[in-house]
């Protein structure tokens, strides 16, 4: 049984975790203390080393992606934190910020000095409104401390951070149309190459990574390269978080090595619901390939993952029991990407509208089996020739779903409707009241954290 590998979430249990003073009590900033007395080639040798590969769903290698920045030439170079987490499924980022947002700023101190940068970004969705308010308190007390503005810490090096409020687009967790959507444009991919590393922010060499990625960086230098190293498979090194959500008994966030698989990690969340039995999931959000109950053993590493036909992702496991209509699973997620299309190419802006009209007419029982054929067609129209990977993931879920449930589909369309009753998926009794499942805030529009609650937070 693998053992949990708590890192970034160890002092998420805390009073005020999310506190200045909380964070330094527990290890915060000795990392970016050791990394100022390095040279910056060291810290970025140091991180290839660790072997830290991107945590937002991509999983290049981190170290690697410094090293592209191209030879200093007197100019700014920024460093952009991809904090718009959007991917249906995948609940990371967001509670990394809310509890502590210092390792992600001190991430930020280390990795700027290394690439030599003095202003760095972090884009956050700007729907969490708490979050925001949370990461820029987190901000300003790294300012009030010394560890960020003119000289910090003594050692001559000036860095400024920027906390970023997106409109709320999926696209934008595309690192191009996050540059785009940064610079006041409308938030589309742009054509590589030229890659952000030499072209990135306002023309100039950019480095853009995941959250979960620059917060990782504090660890490796403060615990050391071997450290990290020790943890995870040969290829895939070091710890994460897997979000574990859907039809289990403990949902939430569980930080483990590299390499779990789904069955540990479902004892661990106390397994299914009572009474019922795993039907399929997903390993990276809906934009990865859908697993079944075969793959409970499926190493949970970019490599085992790949092997076995899917991605790793942002490891966002979604996990669904018998009573999930998977064409009802598969038509919500491709209504999502439907309305998050960018609309800039073809494939996208309209694939995804005609695959939400087939599955439309499946779901309703006016479909027939040639419908199924046209939804692989379309999908294979889609796939390989979109502007970005978001046509790939549009339709990774229903080319999946065809290919293990094909019978679920052609049930459809010979019984004229779904044969699933919806409500006995649901997660929550839908006849209780609204007020006692959201409270009565919710309703009213009030958000989680007041002005008055956050000063005094």
């Amino acid at each position: 049984m693998t053992d949990l590998t708590p890192v970034i979430s160890a002092t998420w249990g805390l009073e005020r975790s999310w506190n200045f003073d909380t964070y330094c009590a527990n290890g915060g900033y000795e990392g970016a203390t050791k990394s100022l007395k390095m040279a910056p080639a060291d810290i970025i040798q140091a991180v290839k080393d660790s072997g830290l590969r991107g945590r937002g769903g991509a999983g290049f290698p981190t170290g690697m992606k410094w090293g592209f920045l191209p030879a200093p030439d007197g100019g700014p170079r920024y460093l952009v934190v991809n904090a718009d987490e959007s991917e249906p499924g995948t609940c990371k980022d967001i509670p990394t910020m809310m509890n502590s947002p210092h390792t992600l700023v001190e991430g930020v101190i280390i990795t700027s000095f290394a690439i030599g940068c003095n202003h760095a970004f972090i884009y956050v969705r700007g729907e969490v409104v708490h979050v925001y308010r949370r990461v820029m308190k987190a901000v300003q007390e790294a300012y009030d401390n010394g560890w960020l503005g003119k000289n910090i810490q003594g050692t001559g090096f000036d860095l400024d951070v920027t906390v970023h409020a997106g409109a709320g687009a999926y696209i934008c967790g595309e690192e191009t149309a996050l540059l785009d959507s940064l610079e006041g444009r409308r938030g589309q991919p742009r054509l590589k190459p030229p890659f952000p590393a030499v072209s990135g922010l306002y023309a100039r060499p950019t480095v853009v990574n995941n959250v979960e990625s620059i917060a990782s960086v504090p660890a490796i230098l403060n615990k050391g390269v071997e450290w990290f190293a020790s943890m995870g498979t040969e290829k895939s090194k070091g710890m994460g978080f897997f979000s574990l959500s859907g039809h289990i008994k403990r949902p939430g966030q569980y930080e483990a090595p590299l390499g779990i698989t789904l069955r540990e990690l479902l004892e661990m969340a106390g397994g299914m619901r009572d009474g019922h039995e795993l039907k399929f999931w997903t390993p990276g959000g809906s934009s990865t390939p859908m697993f079944t109950d075969e793959n409970l053993d499926t190493p949970l590493d970019y490599e085992g993952v790949g092997a076995a036909g899917s991605m790793l992702g942002t490891r966002a496991l979604q996990i669904f029991d018998e009573t999930t209509c998977v064409v009802r699973a598969v038509e919500r997620w491709t209504e999502f990407y439907k309305h998050e299309s960018c609309g800039k190419c073809t494939p996208c802006r309209e694939g995804t509208y005609w695959l939400t009209q087939i599955l439309h007419r499946l779901e309703a029982g006016h479909g027939t089996k040639a419908d199924i054929d046209q939804l692989l067609a379309t999908s294979d129209s889609i796939a390989g020739r979109s502007f970005c990977p978001f046509g790939d993931g549009a339709v990774a879920s229903i080319v999946s779903s065809v290919k293990l449930f094909r019978e679920e589909f052609e049930r459809h369309v010979d019984e004229a409707g779904c044969p699933f009753d919806h409500a006995k998926s649901a997660l929550f009794d839908y006849s209780t009241s609204a007020d006692s499942l959201t409270g009565a805030d919710s309703l009213t529009g009030a958000d989680p954290l007041t002005d008055a609650e956050e000063a005094n937070a």
